[in-house]
């Protein structure tokens, strides 16, 4: 399986040499976009069908001398190889259609392939230097993406930071690989297992592969490159970074966390719950603010990066203390809402790119009304926002609810960390879940529903046949995943079994396709049920309107909410939906001021009211490093404008530093 895997990897390499040669040509989209749909659903499937195989390995004489490169696919693999091959299918397929748009084809059909084989690479390696180059391989490729459109305004920052936090992430991978290599300096993931570092060691490398793998991830306060990467790219490539590669930087921390560094501490638990419980609600908290379809989007990344680490720290707190079947609900949970993730989100990212593409508009503000004129993207789009809501019976609703039934475990742990830190991220969790819903509310209702407010948005149509299908699937695969939540449950307790040493028990065989947590006294949920109930009620509801209703032709006015202008300006805005939020949390994470201009009496001017908010993190953590560096290299500068004779005096000067320090070593 793995070698088919691999021949994979090269044809999607070697896809991306042919979209460099086909790519002014009229039949370069439908090549390098049908080559890695057909390459990504094989993929798909050989990950499918190892998730319950013995592992297999193999090495290849590439990489570093005398060392090969070592590759692996096991079940934890094998589930986030489906993960990838999912959303690379579903985003090459969108592109078919997404793709014939796309001003410079040229700047996308050759790293396209290659971010695919990059992230694919990336778990499959089983030693350091593999993984890093897979990393860097996976980096830069989606960089030269996001860098596509560079001439647009912002989108070249957006290159530099993004660029910049890749290699920092790169760099603190590096060294946790160093510290897990122990005194041997082997590089393989089955020497680093048997090594068994000290606490102090660790601990260090655990905190190494937060920074590294969370950065790609995006947890804060490591999100910054988010909301300007994820804008700057074409949409298929937004949703395959947003709902695919940050994945793969879960599956990194997974990997080194819970597979080399070796037994899980509690101390450890409480570290990566803090940042889960902080990411969850910051990340809704910035969503909030934002009017920028994209850059929502981005944030709301954030908030479900944080719901999953929230899951991996239960799991690390539980196992730490002996509890391995809570600690496999932990998990079980933790990579549930991997997968959802990246269905619900790689959908929302397609309905922006259908709207972006017929309007030409990302601001909301600036459109309004496209639920008439674009119903069948309308509608996938509303799926996406009631799943990644957590409303059932959605797949978002199942894994949070999972997450929470972990939450209410906690009492059984001992450290009163943990009995402190596990309530609080319940509570974090319980506010952004229902934030998330307010948000999703305000992007839903200002795009899609009532007048528009541009011509844009009056001129909108719906979109290519390609991307209403990819739109179509990802939306049936949220309601499957919601009613049928067993099924996936069950798919992965191969992958918490190996990680944990236990399961949670087999749904399949519980009655009409209910979940049990841990017990039918404690808990259970019907996803079918839920749906029936759904729809009967609202069948039963149109039933007595149309039964009981008067049929009598009543005309009047529209209501206007009190205002009976017609113009579309008089109609609620994102910002009108977030402003009570924005009242309550942003004095403290927004540093939020409204200044109200009121015209004087007889002057008919209107009245203003101006908002100015900032990101704190980014003035607290970026801004000051930021102009550190820029001052350095203002400094540093005036070095190339000396003579030789300056230079070979530093030379001498370096050479007598050296002797000394080596003086004093001795």
């Amino acid at each position: 399986m793995i070698s088919l895997v691999l021949v994979c990897i090269l044809l999607l390499l070697g896809l991306g040499i042919a979209g460099a040669r086909l790519a002014h040509t009229p039949s370069g989209n439908s090549i390098v976009y049908g080559g890695s749909l057909g390459i990504s659903c094989i993929s798909l499937l050989i990950a499918l069908l190892s998730l319950a195989a013995t592992p297999s390995t193999i090495t290849l004489p590439l990489g570093l001398p005398w060392i090969g490169a070592h590759f692996r696919l096991d079940s934890l693999a094998a589930f986030f190889l489906f993960v990838v091959g999912l959303g690379s299918a579903g985003a090459s397929l969108y592109a078919l259609g997404y793709g014939a748009h796309e001003p410079e084809p040229q700047r996308v059909l050759p790293f396209y392939p290659v971010f695919l084989a990059g992230l694919n690479l990336v778990v499959l390696a089983d030693d350091a230097f593999s993984f890093l180059f897979a990393w860097e391989l996976m980096s830069l490729a989606s960089w030269a993406l996001v860098m596509s459109h560079d001439r647009e305004p912002g989108n070249a920052h957006a290159g530099l930071v993004y660029i910049i936090m890749a290699s920092f992430s790169g760099l603190a991978l590096l060294l946790c690989f160093g510290l897990l290599a122990g005194p041997t300096g082997s590089y393989d993931f089955v020497a680093m297992r048997a090594v068994h570092p000290t606490p102090g060691l660790a601990a260090i490398a655990l905190v190494l592969a937060l920074i590294g793998a969370g950065s790609k991830a995006g947890v804060v306060p490591l999100h910054a490159w988010l909301p300007l990467a994820h804008p700057a790219a074409p949409s298929h490539v937004s949703a395959l970074m947003s709902g695919v590669m940050t994945k793969v930087a879960v599956y990194g921390f997974i990997r080194i966390a819970l597979d080399l560094i070796g037994a899980p501490t509690a101390w450890s638990g409480i570290l990566v719950l803090a940042v889960g419980g902080i990411t969850a609600v910051m990340g809704v908290l910035y969503a909030l603010m934002e009017h920028d379809l994209k850059r929502l989007l981005a944030y709301h990344t954030v908030e479900n990066i944080g719901i999953i680490f929230i899951g991996l720290g239960l799991a690390i707190a539980f196992g730490a203390n002996g509890l391995a079947a809570a600690a496999a609900l932990g998990l079980t949970a933790a990579l549930f809402h991997v997968f959802n993730h990246s269905v619900f989100k790689s959908l929302l990212f397609f309905g922006t790119g259908a709207v972006l593409t017929t309007t030409g508009e990302r601001d909301m503000d600036h459109l309004g009304g496209l639920i008439h004129r674009m119903p069948k993207t309308a509608f996938a789009f509303l799926v996406g926002c009631v799943a990644i809501s957590a409303l059932p019976p959605l797949n978002g609703f199942v894994s949070e609810w999972l997450t929470f039934q972990a939450i209410l475990l906690h009492p059984n742990l001992p450290q009163w960390g943990l009995k402190i830190a596990i309530p609080a991220d319940g509570a974090l969790l319980a506010l952004s879940a229902a934030l998330a819903a307010a948000c999703l509310v305000k992007a839903y209702g200002v795009t899609f529903l009532g007048r528009p407010r541009t011509r844009a948005a009056i001129d909108a149509h719906e979109v290519e046949r390609c991307s209403i299908a990819a739109m179509y699937v990802f939306a049936a695969l949220c309601l499957l995943a919601g009613i049928f939540p067993g099924v996936v449950i069950d798919l992965l307790a191969p992958v918490v079994h190996t990680l944990t040493g236990a399961r949670m028990p087999t749904q399949l065989g519980v009655a009409w396709l209910s979940i049990l947590p841990v017990a039918s006294a404690r808990s259970s949920y019907n996803g079918l049920l839920v749906l029936l109930f759904i729809a009967a009620s609202a069948s039963l509801a149109v039933l007595v309107v149309h039964r009981f209703a008067s049929r009598a032709t009543r005309r009047a006015p529209a209501w206007d909410c009190g205002f009976p202008d017609p113009r579309p300006e008089t109609q609620y805005t994102g910002g009108s939906f977030a402003q009570p939020i924005r009242r309550v949390y942003g004095a403290v994470v927004f540093r939020t001021h409204e200044t109200v201009t009121m015209p004087p009496p007889g002057d008919i001017a209107p009245a203003r009211i101006e908002k100015h908010f900032s990101d704190v993190i980014w003035d607290v953590f970026y801004a000051p490093i930021a102009g550190a560096i820029w001052r350095a290299s203002e400094i540093l500068n005036h070095l190339q404008f000396l003579t030789i004779r300056r230079y070979l005096g530093f030379v001498f000067a370096a050479l007598i530093i050296l002797l000394f320090a080596l003086a004093l070593w001795q």
